[in-house]
């Protein structure tokens, strides 16, 4: 599995303005790692944004992705709702909408509570552009592939997002 200052990587493939290769920081010590590599799967952000506590999107959630934002309750907590509305994994933006460049590192909350799913870190200018470009298009999800192996990508090729300096 990946280890903390590794990075996982995924692509939006819909919608389009967003179709861009984005990456993020698995949490440093709880959560699961990707066995299975999704190819097409709803990347939802969860309502209320935070999740803290039960979600009027559940529904949606189930066997997806949920976007979260930061804030509210441990980074544990929120993994744990998502994996309890059936998500696959958990991206957690920073509520910093301004964060282009800082990797906040998610740890233990000590309740000696663990997770299951995986839980990512991304940045809070890559989660608020997401969030911005689905409220635009009235559209419930975006549509990702995860992870992705950049390495088996040429360099030019790479569609990072004209925000984020890599």
């Amino acid at each position: 599995g990946l280890r903390i200052h590794e990075y996982l990587y995924f692509q939006v493939l819909s919608p389009g303005d967003i179709r861009y290769i984005f990456t993020a920081t698995p949490a440093k010590d709880f959560g699961g790692v990707f066995n299975t590599r999704y190819d097409q799967i709803h990347l939802v952000p969860a309502d209320p944004p935070e999740a803290c506590g039960e979600l009027n999107n559940g529904v949606f959630i189930q066997d997806q992705i949920a976007l979260v934002e930061r804030g509210g309750c441990s980074f544990l907590s929120k993994t744990r709702v998502v994996q309890e509305h059936g998500g696959r994994a958990v991206i957690i933006a920073d509520n910093a909408y301004d964060n282009d460049s800082f990797y906040i590192e998610m740890i233990q909350d000590n309740t000696r509570r663990t997770a299951d799913i995986p839980a990512l870190f991304l940045l809070g200018r890559d989660g608020y552009m997401i969030r911005r470009s689905l409220e635009q298009h009235g559209l419930p999800w975006a549509v990702i592939s995860i992870p992705v192996n950049v390495t088996s990508i040429p360099t030019y090729e790479m569609m990072q997002p004209p925000w984020t300096f890599w």
